[in-house]
């Protein structure tokens, strides 16, 4: 798709992400995608090609609407993604890409597990690449009122790469939120971080591994990623820890966690200066985690944290680690006390970030908050006593 470096002028970006118009008919807001396209600069012949037979697709809007997955928690989650059919390829993957792997660790930092685990959960190392159009994909979810400010620029980048010849507007697919190829990243992404990894002078993130997995290495270097340090480690936890310690929102260094007794469940930490957050996935009760600054770095790649917590720590699986130690965690609610919970946190003048049933930061932030002022562990992670005492 790309060779070397391709940039487009942040100020074409800038400019699509001003006109965020979107809704009415479909065919009136392909005619005004047209219209800013011409007046960024592209010829008529190439807007008419690009845009021609472009088409509202209504599996895209009803994948979009059915994410019920994240609602899943930790421990349910990363036991539907974490196969040991997917820890064996992981090692099949790495040692067959070892070169690729080690050129990514000395010009990035990034350890191999990190690019397998996305790998394999975005396309099962490529063999699942989605078979959406990617056109179709973007202009439907641009026009859809949800997210516009994400989808429309990327139909300028889409555009920007058929210009190029590297993206075919009738050919090309991938997800239904319009990733492309083995790691699955949006034109935008791909037009910033795409890399030639096999030296054939193109990029080709559908076709060439080497090329998917230096462009995602890139992506998440310019995402932040800090060179060289751990993301995530398994920890043990003392019983009498100040729960109120605990979850994203608070940081402390590796040595102050060891003094309060937190230690690795394997092996040893790294750098006691190194600031690091106890993440509780499913409470005091289940697997306990030090989260560190290139843990925030998964938030760029995708904003869900059951998702983000899980590739984190297959991640680190596949560098070695054993699995986790499940505990035995308080039973958690379901997707309709979730609901309900946020509501009544809303009520209470929280930002949760809307009641959909998913237990992102903003609401164990929340949580936590709540336990603290009604005298309960405060390691939020939500019960039906919490419900019930709210």
């Amino acid at each position: 798709m790309r060779s070397a470096i391709l940039a487009v002028s942040a100020a074409l970006f800038a400019q699509t992400a001003s006109a965020q118009s979107c809704g009415g008919s479909f065919p009136s807001f392909v005619s005004g995608l047209k219209s800013e396209a011409a007046s960024l600069g592209y010829s008529q012949a190439q807007i008419d090609t690009f845009f021609s037979g472009v088409a509202q697709d209504g599996a895209v809007l009803k994948a979009d609407r059915a994410q019920g997955v994240f609602q899943k928690n930790f421990l349910d989650f990363s036991r539907s993604l974490i196969s040991q059919n997917r820890v064996d390829n992981g090692r099949i993957y790495g040692e067959r890409y070892a070169s690729v792997f080690d050129r990514i660790q000395r010009e990035y930092g990034i350890p191999k597990g990190v690019l397998l685990a996305f790998w394999a959960f975005e396309t099962d190392f490529g063999q699942v690449q989605g078979n959406f159009n990617t056109l179709n994909a973007l202009v439907t979810l641009a026009h859809d009122c949800r997210r516009p400010e994400l989808f429309r620029p990327q139909i300028f980048a889409a555009l920007e790469l058929f210009k190029r010849g590297d993206f075919d507007p009738r050919k090309t697919t991938g997800a239904w939120a319009g990733e492309i190829g083995q790691v699955q990243m949006l034109p935008k992404d791909i037009i910033e971080n795409g890399r030639d990894g096999d030296g054939d002078g193109h990029v080709d993130l559908k076709g060439s591994s080497p090329d998917a997995l230096m462009s995602g290495a890139a992506m998440l270097s310019t995402l932040g990623w800090r060179p060289n340090e751990p993301w995530l480690v398994e920890v043990t936890v003392p019983e009498n820890l100040d729960w109120s310690k605990t979850g994203l929102n608070h940081a402390m260094s590796e040595a102050d966690w060891a003094r309060l007794g937190v230690t690795p469940r394997s092996g040893t930490l790294g750098n006691p200066n190194l600031q690091a957050s106890v993440l509780l996935p499913v409470g005091r009760k289940g697997p306990a985690f030090l989260a560190y600054p290139n843990f925030r770095v998964y938030f760029e790649w995708n904003k869900s944290m059951v998702y983000v917590t899980t590739a984190a720590y297959f991640a680190t699986r596949l560098m070695g680690a054993p699995a986790y130690n499940a505990g035995s965690p308080d039973v958690g609610l379901s997707g309709e006390e979730i609901v309900s919970l946020q509501r009544k946190l809303e009520a209470r003048g929280y930002d949760v970030g809307g009641a959909d049933g998913i237990i992102g930061e903003m609401t164990r932030e929340a949580v936590q908050t709540e336990q603290e002022r009604l005298g309960l562990p405060a390691d939020a992670w939500p019960t039906r006593e919490l419900l019930g005492r709210l």
